[in-house]
């Protein structure tokens, strides 16, 4: 089940994220709004195709893939997740 997979994706960012990485303050909230934002839109199980939850994935994933690779690889997983299940 998809969404099961992305529930697991976002658990491995968590993970990432209680590990401290040298991130800014304002990196780590703007990371916390996204799981944030992905845990609601699960909940919801909307069939709208509202795109600008994964734009605003893939934006994280252009900001962290530099100093952050790990973590950009994540959002990565977690857009395409999105995209699998219609989000």
């Amino acid at each position: 089940m998809p969404a099961s997979e992305l529930q697991a994706q976002l658990q491995t960012l968590r993970e990432q994220l209680d590990q401290n990485p040298p991130l800014t303050e304002e990196e780590r909230v703007h990371l916390n709004e996204l799981i944030t934002q992905i845990q609601a839109q699960i909940a919801l199980e909307t069939a709208t195709h509202d795109t600008s939850l994964a734009d605003g994935v893939n934006l994280a994933v252009e900001r962290f893939e530099v100093e952050h690779p790990t973590i950009a690889g994540t959002l990565r997983n977690i857009v395409q997740t999105l995209g699998n299940i219609g989000i």
